[in-house]
């Protein structure tokens, strides 16, 4: 079986120079990386002193491009590579909202969006943004219901739990059905992504994946889905070498994975346990697409 391959934007390092962002996404267009994946916090808190503790590996510190409006600008500035977001973090946005941002993607980049999403874990955050952390998940499920009436019918009459639209249209709606991808590694988020998702974000390489990646086929197997139906997508670290990018994508191929991207950036290495490469500018994230490129071709 063969891999998408893409690689993982470094949104924490590469600073905010257009040029730069645009050289990145163009480099691995022209190295023939099949798509790009975009990571997204609206905000960055500090971590200490709070309760519960926030556990995830960005704080304050952190910059982050906000993921639709940069693949707007990659739209135009590339022409064949996909276009995913790894993930937005759905529950803490308006849904009409992302599906109307979503739509105008995937138009002006002639269908090349992916939507990534997940319910995140940055609870100041959803404060921040007038959204509640609790019920995530609840909420999450009926977005992902809303999110494809919005694109696919002319006229929407919706009353749920948490959204009313009343008779309303999303115009102009895309072309074809956007295919939404769940951030995953829980039980629960997995088992989601297989009742109606139609992928997997799992977010790390493929050795750290057995258990969970089995949880998925169950899931898709219980919701009678056809398991070519499920795309699943794992990372896997510049730093950790040669020898240990081939040993994951032997064993991803084996899994039955169909997505692959690489990741060069320093940022949450200790909590993620990778090395630090010290990458210093655009000249060593582009060499490391170039570097895994020719490795594993």
């Amino acid at each position: 079986m063969s891999l998408t391959i893409g690689a993982v934007f470094p949104t924490c390092e590469i600073g905010s120079d257009p040029v730069a962002v645009r050289d990145w996404a163009q480099t691995a267009e022209a190295l023939g990386y099949q798509h790009l994946i975009v990571y997204d916090h609206v905000l960055g808190a500090v971590h200490e002193k709070r309760e519960p503790k926030l556990m995830g590996p960005y704080t304050e510190a952190d910059p982050f491009h906000e993921p639709l409006v940069l693949l707007g600008f990659l739209a135009g500035v590339t022409q064949r590579i996909g276009l995913t977001t790894g993930v937005v973090i759905l529950p803490q946005r308006q849904t009409a909202l992302v599906a109307k941002q979503a739509a105008e993607v995937d138009l002006l980049s002639g269908g090349r969006l992916r939507l990534g999403v997940g319910t995140g874990w940055n609870f100041v955050e959803y404060e921040a943004l007038g959204q509640r952390f609790d019920d995530r998940g609840k909420r999450f499920d009926e977005q992902v219901e809303l999110l494809r009436k919005l694109w696919g019918e002319p006229l929407v009459d919706f009353a749920g739990d948490y959204h009313r639209v009343d008779r309303a249209s999303l115009l102009p709606r895309p072309a074809r059905p956007i295919p939404i991808w769940f951030g995953a590694m829980s039980d629960v988020a997995v088992r989601r992504a297989g009742r109606v998702g139609n992928g997997v974000l799992y977010g790390t390489k493929p050795s750290r994946l057995r258990r969970i990646h089995g949880v998925l086929q169950e899931a898709i197997a219980k919701a009678g889905r056809d398991p070519s139906e499920v795309g699943a997508e794992a990372v896997l670290d510049f730093a950790d070498g040669p020898d240990d990018w081939h040993r994951e994508i032997e064993l991803w191929q084996q899994m039955g994975g169909t997505h692959l991207s690489i990741r060069a950036m320093d940022t949450g290495a200790e909590m993620i346990g990778i090395e630090r490469k010290g990458y210093a500018g655009l000249s060593d994230y582009t060499d490391a697409l170039e570097i895994f490129q020719k490795e594993t071709s």
